[in-house]
């Protein structure tokens, strides 16, 4: 009975996703046979003539789960390691909690969060990365005379930069979460063994904690990623949107796939909903390309093959 439950609760999963794709392709048709190949390449959005396409959004997409990733990442790391093996046992336990409540918060709190408080006092970090890191394509600004004290930094807000910082915590307490969790299951008799060779406790972190932690560490980042990749409403409030690629992370404007279908939901034409559906379905099928590679990769390491 108990094997049957979990075969048949696997086999749920699997045919409503499935279910899932399924209807994004079938609501996607119209649109996939009028655009063709040109879908993928084409950076206009303007379905209701024939030319739109999802190059530029999707490029747009990745640039912001990019920035997510590099930063939270680190954050993630640093806080789950000090919480498994740094923090006081009271400490531990409040900051395990704060943790976990950072996960709830809704994302419409971190959009407000970053569109009226964030995006002022970050401007003037996006300026010195543009001006010290010129060199760096993407930290790039054109049009900006770095020697002007005065030159305006409205150049600076609503960048994918800014919604790359917001949405980076937004995942960081899901992937301290995985990682902690991992981290706290690293063998006691390894750590030991360690300690008695005369190991310190960052060397214990080194040879042992990090060793069986690849796992947890790959596994959190793509589970952020992917969430990343689909976050909505705090992108939506605070990118502004443009339909043509762009490299400059730091520049104002910028689009993603999730962004895009909150933004023309509401007024699309009976076509135009089958151009956000095939949008959708990109966004579906990279997701599920993400996370099958990090099962993968997850599966290899020493702490997923254990479990």
């Amino acid at each position: 009975m108990f094997r049957a439950t979990l075969r048949t609760g696997g086999t749920l999963v699997l045919v409503v996703m499935g279910l899932v794709g399924v209807f994004l392709a079938l609501r996607a048709a119209d649109a996939l046979r009028v655009a063709g190949w040109g879908f993928f390449t084409t950076q206009a959005w303007e379905p209701d003539s024939g030319n739109f396409g999802i190059a530029a959004i999707l490029v747009g997409t990745v640039l912001i789960a990019t920035v997510a990733v590099v930063l939270a990442v680190p954050l993630s790391l640093g806080t789950a390691l000090y919480i498994t093996e740094y923090a006081p046992l009271r400490a531990r336990v409040f900051l395990i909690a704060t943790v976990d409540l950072m996960a709830a918060i809704p994302s419409v709190v971190f959009g407000l969060w970053g569109f009226f408080f964030l995006q002022g006092r970050i401007t003037e970090v996006a300026r010195w990365l543009s001006i010290n890191f010129a060199w760096f394509p993407p930290f790039r600004v054109d049009g900006v005379d770095p020697d002007d004290p005065l030159s305006t930094t409205t150049i600076y807000t609503s960048s994918t930069f800014i919604a790359g910082v917001v949405v980076a915590l937004m995942i960081t307490p899901v992937v301290t979460s995985i990682m902690r969790e991992v981290f706290a299951q690293a063998p006691v008799g390894e750590r030991e063994g360690a300690l008695a060779l005369g190991s310190t406790k960052l060397g214990v972190i080194r040879s042992v904690v990090l060793p069986y932690g690849t796992g947890g560490i790959i596994g959190g980042t793509m589970l952020g990623l992917g969430r990343a990749l689909g976050e909505t409403i705090a992108v939506y409030m605070i990118i502004s949107p443009v339909f043509v690629i762009q490299w400059q992370v730091l520049r104002n404007g910028g689009s993603s796939v999730s962004s895009l279908i909150a933004l023309r939901y509401g007024e699309a034409t009976p076509f135009g909903m089958s151009a956000l559906m095939a949008a959708g379905l990109a966004l579906f099928l990279m997701t599920l390309v993400v996370n099958f590679v990090a099962s993968s990769i997850v599966a290899r390491s020493r702490s997923g093959a254990s479990s």
